[in-house]
């Protein structure tokens, strides 16, 4: 793979991760919506933090990848 479809491969991820991180941010604080079973606030809290940990996966990814292309 060249090293400009690796970039854009890692952007994607942090795309994603960013999604992820917006889609939780949502559900936590902006949704009131009550469903049983289902706690929509602790949904958006793991959504976040499975964005979070994307977006730092995607970053150390593509730092490491700079330093061997």
């Amino acid at each position: 793979m060249s090293a400009r479809r690796l970039l854009l491969h890692h952007s994607m991820y942090a795309g994603g991760s960013l999604f992820l991180i917006a889609i939780g941010a949502i559900l936590y604080w902006a949704i009131t919506l009550r469903v049983t079973g289902v706690d929509v606030h602790m949904v958006g809290l793991i959504l976040m933090a499975i964005g979070v940990v994307g977006l730092l996966f995607s970053m150390i990814s593509a730092a490491t990848m700079r330093r061997r292309v």
